[in-house]
């Protein structure tokens, strides 16, 4: 299966996933840790194929394999805090364009990848279309336009942008480690032993009471039915988009992979361009020709991308 119908597919289940992450943060699980350990712990589900698909890697894999899943966990708690801090539109974008720079910067560094002319004309023509996207005015946006629609506070406080960007920074790893970590191993064995290590690591949000208070708050009887099916919904689709996005590393290259998140925005810009059209009172989409021909111009520049990396 090619790496790239794996990547789309991650991405797209992806882009809805951050919508509901937002909402979940700001009204259900408002502490981070809370929702980075439910989220980890509940990825520990995965020892469930333990019997059939986990192998023994050696000790420095074994260790290898745990410290790139703290390494995720932390990247994991870093993006719910920004997105609690900070206006979850720019947060978003900010991440999906910064997180491929730093994978290219290490992967070229460490890995000495090297890339055919056509795949970075591709790389480039993506980080320009989320950089496009990233100027759309914030107000217009869809992703402010759902926020409000679901009545969400968007309250730009001091500091989102650093976890944002220290974020990027932890996913590059991430990733470019679950690459080096399928080289010598399966890959269902790789993501098990990396499950492992973020469960581990959220551990650690037991020890203040104040943080087990929120995690079991989440969880307690008189926590609404509704938003205990609304977390496990959303771990459900994030976990099969993690999956595919990690399978996506495992079959290509992760600056490709990664640059590939521009589809993200692609896909909610033209649901917004298609509101806008045929549904304009669903998010109140008021269509204005020059946010559409940005829209366009942002999508038609990641399609140009998404063909150059094909290639």
């Amino acid at each position: 299966m090619s790496w790239v119908f794996v990547a789309l597919a991650a991405y797209l289940l992806l882009a809805i996933v951050n919508l509901l992450d937002k909402f979940l943060v700001d009204n259900v699980l408002k502490s981070s840790k809370a929702y980075a350990f439910i989220v980890c712990t509940l990825g520990l589900a995965v020892f469930l194929a333990a019997p059939w698909l986990l192998e023994w890697p050696g000790w420095f894999l074994f260790l290898f394999n745990i410290v790139n899943g703290v390494i995720f966990a932390i990247a994991l708690w870093l993006l719910y805090e920004a997105l609690r801090r900070g206006e979850a539109a720019r947060i978003l974008v900010f991440i999906g364009g910064v997180t491929p720079v730093f994978s290219l910067i290490f992967s070229i560094l460490f890995f000495k990848e090297q890339f055919s002319l056509s795949q970075w004309a591709g790389i480039v023509a993506l980080l320009s279309g989320v950089f496009i996207v990233a100027l759309l005015p914030v107000q217009r946006s869809f992703l402010k336009r759902v926020f409000k629609k679901l009545r969400l506070t968007q309250e730009a406080r001091r500091g989102g942008l650093g976890a944002a960007l220290f974020c990027a920074l932890a996913y590059s790893v991430y990733f470019l480690g679950t690459k080096y970590a399928y080289t010598g191993q399966s890959f269902a064995s790789a993501f098990i032993w990396t499950r492992l290590g973020a469960g581990l690591f959220v551990l650690l949000f037991l020890i203040k009471r104040v943080d087990r208070l929120a995690i079991t708050a989440t969880f307690s009887k008189s926590s609404p039915g509704k938003n205990k099916f609304l977390v496990l919904f959303n771990q459900l689709m994030g976990s099969t988009g993690f999956i595919l996005q990690n399978y996506a590393v495992f079959l290509g290259s992760v600056v490709l992979v990664n640059a590939l998140q521009g589809v993200q925005y692609a896909f909610l810009l033209i649901v917004s361009t298609g509101l806008a059209l045929f549904a304009p009172k669903l998010l109140k989409e008021n269509f204005s020709w020059r946010i559409t021909i940005q829209k366009a111009a942002a999508v038609l520049v990641i399609v140009l991308g998404f063909y150059f990396v094909t290639l």
